[in-house]
């Protein structure tokens, strides 16, 4: 089943995942025999992540998006179809210079606030669609790209930041483009700050290295 694009704010997410939102005027009251509750460590994420040992795949199939690749998915990170509309919100967020968005993968389940987005470029060089994709980003900064590989297949890699203006401050984003047969495919990794972004980084490496051309 598709789904349309969601809208993810990052205040409201804060919020959210804090537990500060109750619902019905209510107010959430501490509990003195609670024990404090801690922000998961790097580490502890990684393992929540997977860290290169895939819980799934998405792009084949049957899968919940099909696209022109398919790559393993980390623990608890949950796929789902992104549709094409003619909507102000779906231009605003689902197009990116060259690229439309197909694929959204939720970390929340897995305790990250974040997603791994797969974006169609058509056909084409990978290193002029991703060159394309981050241009069209505002605020984007410290813009550095290099060669690798996505699976067996040649890839280009792109690391920046982008000043988030809700948040005050700069965050680390980054991204990998492929030319496979059945056309040109865009992984990106935002976060809602760079902590976030640093913590689901195994995700999008188990993503990078099982990538597979369908």
């Amino acid at each position: 089943m598709r789904h349309p694009i969601r809208v993810l704010v990052p205040a409201l997410a804060v919020l959210t995942a804090a537990g500060a939102l109750t619902g019905c005027g209510a107010t959430a009251k501490p509990d003195p025999d609670a024990a404090p509750v801690k922000k998961p460590t790097a580490g502890a994420s990684t393992a929540a992540a997977g860290a290169g040992e895939a819980a799934g795949s998405v792009g084949g199939s049957g899968t919940a998006c099909e696209l022109p690749v398919s790559f393993g998915l980390a623990a608890d990170w949950k796929p789902k179809a992104v549709k094409a509309t003619d909507d102000e919100v779906f231009a605003a967020l689902g197009k990116q210079g060259p690229a439309t968005m197909t694929c959204e993968i939720d970390a929340k389940p897995a305790g990250n606030i974040g997603y791994l987005r797969v974006w169609a470029a058509g056909e084409g060089a990978a290193r002029t669609a991703l060159e394309g994709f981050v241009k069209a980003e505002k605020n984007a900064t410290e813009v550095s790209y290099r060669e690798t590989e996505a699976g067996a297949l040649p890839a280009v890699e792109v690391t920046y930041t982008v000043y988030n203006k809700l948040m005050e401050e700069s965050k680390e984003e980054r991204a990998f483009a492929v030319a496979a047969p059945k056309g040109t495919v865009i992984v990106h990794l935002g976060g809602l700050d760079t902590e976030e972004h640093r913590e689901m980084l195994p995700a999008y490496e188990l993503a990078r290295s099982s990538l597979k051309a369908l």
